[in-house]
């Protein structure tokens, strides 16, 4: 790519990063802005300064991004039910959006003509990060050195980092990728490429194994605003402090571990990974309370959108127009999703005790076995005779 003058670079310090910051300076001979963002991978952050600049970086941005994620990302998922082909609840996915949206802000604010990114020419991310950059910025350039570079593999990364003196903890004996948020942890490649093989059970760092899992269960209420989770058994919290405290108790009771093979956006099979402990009892608190304030139709409704919400987001789509329009639709059907919900949390599951809300549609008087004045039951005849009489008219075409 011709005169490009300086190019911003999604930067985790990480191998591919790494060697990427290296490899763009001497190729393109223009100036490398490293951008950080913190959305919770914490020790990862660590050194990130002086190992961006020892790399030929001329700057580093990190950016504390963690309550924008959660609270516009994360939380907005869960209304929507995004789970993708049934498994996979998007941790990775949710987070390039908001990653590719700061980029270009910091590429607009030190004049960059280009940014890159440290995705491989077969996955989704270069496509999530890509789509964002355009909706955003539609002139900007993109370098995205995977696709260009003459590494085939991250074994001749790790390789090429030796041979500069570039620090990183990829070894060839443990090469499979990790990518850690607030949200969840992801790992895929190297020794997880085999589906059959079983992901060794040191890799996990959020939670325990189903059979170290305390023996004694977890009860938990988790209250909620209009959609949004805002306390832990009564005590009001931030969106970042509330997730960070339900990863920490849903991983020690084991809950959240997922290992699939999903559809990648480019057309191959992928396997995957994941530990998403805190969201996955969101989920299932989420869910419990909206069968008690949601209109059937409307949860109906919600729930037609949730696969194609869950397509968008894995494909990069955060910032397309019909993205953005059933956003709102969603966000509106929240308006009384308020309430509590009691779950017990143990050895890897999550059971809902209990719930309630002051918008609540469930009605004893109506719902009850017993003597009510409320309900005529012989009133359900003519509503099954109607609902009965295409079925009837059927047997008349044979």
């Amino acid at each position: 790519m011709q005169g490009v003058k300086k190019i911003v670079l999604a930067y985790s310090g990480g191998l591919d990063t790494s060697v990427m910051s290296k490899w763009i300076k001497e190729t393109y001979g223009c100036e490398v802005v490293a951008f950080t963002a913190d959305i919770g991978q914490g020790a990862e952050l660590s050194g990130l300064e002086q190992k961006a600049l020892s790399t030929g970086c001329s700057s580093i941005f990190v950016e504390d991004l963690k309550d924008e994620f959660v609270r516009d990302y994360v939380f907005y998922a869960v209304k929507a039910k995004a789970i993708y082909e049934g498994h996979y609840l998007l941790g990775t996915s949710v987070a390039r959006p908001v990653i590719a949206k700061k980029q270009i802000e910091i590429a607009q604010k030190v004049g960059a003509d280009a940014v890159a990114h440290g995705a491989t020419g077969k996955g989704n991310d270069q496509v999530r990060f890509e789509l964002t950059y355009y909706s955003l910025k539609p002139d900007i350039k993109v370098i995205a050195p995977w696709r260009s570079w003459p590494f085939k593999s991250r074994t001749d990364l790790i390789n090429y980092a030796q041979q500069h003196q570039i620090p990183v903890t990829a070894t060839a004996s443990k090469p499979y990728s990790m990518d850690a948020n607030l949200m969840h942890i992801s790992y895929e490649g190297g020794i997880l490429e085999d589906p059959w093989a079983t992901p060794p059970e040191d890799i996990f760092v959020l939670t325990k194994a189903v059979e170290n899992a305390p023996n004694t269960p977890t009860v938990l209420t988790l209250s909620f605003e209009r959609g949004v989770p805002v306390a832990i058994n009564g005590e009001a919290m931030s969106p970042v402090a509330l997730l960070t405290k339900l990863n920490e108790v849903a991983g020690e009771h084991g809950i959240g571990r997922v290992d699939v093979v999903e559809n990648r956006f480019v057309g191959m099979k992928s396997r995957g990974v994941y530990e998403t402990p805190g969201v996955t009892v969101l989920h299932q608190a989420h869910r419990a309370l909206e069968t008690l304030t949601l209109d059937r139709e409307v949860m109906r409704l919600r729930d037609s959108l949730s696969v194609k919400v869950a397509e968008m987001i894995y494909n990069g789509f955060w910032f397309a127009p019909e993205f953005q329009a059933i956003q709102s639709m969603i966000n509106g059907m929240m308006e009384n999703v308020t309430g509590d919900v009691k779950l017990k949390l143990f050895k890897g599951g999550v059971t809902t005790l209990g719930r309630r809300s002051s918008k609540s549609l469930y009605s004893e008087q109506l719902a009850t076995f017993e003597a009510d004045q409320v309900y005529n039951q012989a009133d359900a005849e003519g509503f099954i005779k109607l609902n009965a009489l295409r079925l009837r008219m059927r047997p008349q075409q044979h």
